[in-house]
């Protein structure tokens, strides 16, 4: 089974992409799509394996060597910082990492101006980074949902959250105050995988390139 090439893929949209992506190399993988609870499937024919795991696992599986390799955000790589390489943006998923806050603040907000704020958000490493970059304390409350809800009940000010059409902020009172990141999906790669299965690696890599 060392000859497998495995791939690890969240579900949603990534995936769908994925396989679209994919499938302009010659690579089928057009079961993951069908509806079924399985989580990994097998092409053989193509020496190809794909386990389908939540976003946030992705670059665990990659790192420890049970996926060669992974399609994942790059907000999930800048939070959780794994060891692995990153050949690839594959340009599709994008989103903004953005800090945001009610609308009624924001009228009078100066963001030059924070000294000590209180953010909740799922990113706590990017949003403990980014704000000591700009010398600003803060206090962070992780959550793993619904973020936009914090500000409305008064658990935090402002919020690091995931942008994509900015609607969801808007349907809650809240504005984009500054950038922290641009994100798109990327293909990861376990590094001693690059050595041991390194011509097949190698093509998968720059048949994506070709395409993206």
């Amino acid at each position: 089974m060392n000859s497998f090439i495995t791939i690890a893929i969240p579900k949603g949209r990534i995936l769908q992409e994925s396989v679209a992506l994919f499938g302009k190399i010659g690579i089928d993988c057009a079961e993951l799509l069908t509806d079924t609870r399985k989580l990994i499937f097998e092409n053989p024919a193509q020496r190809m394996r794909y386990m389908i795991v939540r976003a946030t696992d992705v670059p665990t599986y990659v790192e420890y060597g049970c996926a060669d390799l992974g399609i994942v955000g790059k907000d999930t790589l800048l939070e959780q910082e794994k060891d692995l390489y990153e050949p690839l943006d594959l340009k599709f998923g994008y989103c903004r990492l953005m800090v945001a806050e009610p609308a009624e603040l924001s009228r009078t907000d100066d963001p030059a101006s924070w000294t000590n704020i209180r953010i909740a958000t799922k990113y706590p490493n990017i949003t403990e980074k980014y704000f000591s970059h700009k010398g600003v304390q803060v206090e962070i409350i992780k959550l793993y949902g619904s973020i936009e809800l914090a500000p409305l009940v008064g658990l935090s000010e402002r919020i690091v959250d995931l942008v994509s059409t900015g609607e969801t902020l808007r349907q809650n009172g809240l504005v984009e105050v500054e950038t922290i990141a641009h994100v798109t999906t990327r293909l990861v790669v376990n590094r001693a995988s690059l050595k041991t299965k390194q011509k097949r690696i190698t093509e998968i890599i720059e048949g994506l390139e070709r395409h993206v």
